[in-house]
């Protein structure tokens, strides 16, 4: 497909994997709406990208609200009419145990990292459907197939991608609507930052093994040139799922140790 010019809707753009990809589609010819709360950043995004010759729309929202998702549509539409490409990337995250999260914290990684990406693709499914052209690219995780101590509402989050995003694929084959999911490694934003500085929250040991986000960025375009179901980043990461199928019960038993560790190292 022919991607110069038109529409795609980044979430979560105002930095890492979604400033990136931002970046790259635009540099590719489309043009790109960026979705974030931080307006002042979101808006800096995007004078960069029309002085480097792009299209950019800069919308700040809080995609943890309904009527927020829906304004950041109807804003889309009236700017430049339908959108071909979604990448739901916006998410959170939190790092400790289950136990000793607020339930305000379990309550936002739902509402962003599930009840967002749902509301957003079925709002634009349908329409796409009827113009019969559309991608709708996740960003997941390889937690989602490697449920972990310490990130158990994460993991869950990301699971629920997995599992919506292969049904919808396999509903829309050969309509020529692709939905799709990029499920890379830790990667190196700031998200670890982030999720360390909520309430309860612990540093998240993956970090000093995360990609850089250009290399999911990288993965996203390759979804748009040659549309297939999954991703992982880096390739390696597409091992996963065998070992947690044939070591789940050795990180049964070593997990809960690293999980522990840390936490006596902090309280020390």
């Amino acid at each position: 497909m022919d991607w110069k010019r038109q529409v795609a809707l980044v979430t979560g753009a105002s930095s890492g994997i979604g400033a990136v990809t931002a970046r790259m589609l635009a540099g590719k010819g489309l043009r790109v709406a960026l979705v974030a709360r931080r307006e002042e950043r979101l808006e800096a995004m995007a004078e960069e990208i029309r002085a480097a010759g792009g299209e950019a729309l800069a919308i700040a929202a809080d995609l943890a609200r309904e009527e927020e998702r829906e304004r950041v549509l109807a804003a889309l539409y009236q700017a430049w009419g339908p959108v071909d490409v979604l990448v739901n990337n916006a998410g959170c995250g939190w790092y400790g145990y289950g136990a000793d999260m607020p339930w305000s914290i379990a309550q936002r990684i739902l509402e962003i990292n599930v009840e967002a990406v749902v509301h957003l693709t079925l709002l634009l499914l349908p329409e796409m459907r009827a113009r019969g052209r559309g991608h709708i690219i996740n960003v997941g995780s390889v937690a989602g197939n490697i449920p972990s101590q310490g990130v158990a509402m994460y993991s869950a989050s990301k699971s629920f991608l997995d599992a919506f995003t292969t049904s919808l694929y396999r509903e829309m084959r050969g309509s020529h609507v692709h939905v799709s999911i990029v499920k890379p490694g830790p990667v190196t934003t700031e998200f670890f930052e982030t999720s360390a500085g909520e309430p309860a929250g612990r540093a998240m040991p993956a970090e000093k093994l995360g990609i850089r986000p250009e290399a999911v960025a990288r993965a996203i375009w390759s979804l748009l040139c040659r549309p297939r179901r999954e991703v992982y980043v880096p390739g390696v990461m597409g091992l996963v799922p065998w070992i947690e199928a044939c070591l789940g019960w050795l990180f049964d038993l070593v997990g809960p140790a690293l999980l522990r560790r840390q936490r006596q190292a902090a309280k020390s």
